[in-house]
């Protein structure tokens, strides 16, 4: 398993979409399985889950990204799991390490925070 935490600024449902959008095209691969979106008072929640077939590790891995935001704040948590093979080990070559990598470079890159 693999998480990371980011913060930043704007507006909870189009970081989502980015990041849907992004991590989607980050690989043939990967496809978003499905997407639940909930306001919350004046806060916005945005839960989405991606799979991968990593072929390096004959394996597929899933990422869960909740987007949180409310009155312009955002924070964004990433889990990735499932990348193990077999019953017994759960070695997974870092597939959970570089699906959540993946949403982290994206938030890096538009100013998100740890």
């Amino acid at each position: 398993m693999a998480k990371a935490t980011r913060y930043g600024n704007g507006d909870a449902t189009q970081i989502a979409s980015l990041l849907a959008d992004r991590i989607e095209s980050s690989g043939l691969s990967c496809s978003l399985i499905d997407r639940v979106q909930r306001r919350l008072g004046e806060g916005t929640v945005v839960v989405m889950v991606f799979e991968k077939y990593f072929m390096r590790a004959s394996n597929r891995a899933s990422l869960t990204v909740v987007v949180s935001g409310q009155g312009g704040q955002v924070q964004v948590d990433a889990i990735g799991s499932g990348g193990g093979q077999g019953a017994l080990f759960s070695f997974s070559w870092g597939a959970e390490d570089s699906f959540v990598g993946t949403v982290e470079r994206i938030l890096d890159e538009i100013g998100f925070r740890h």
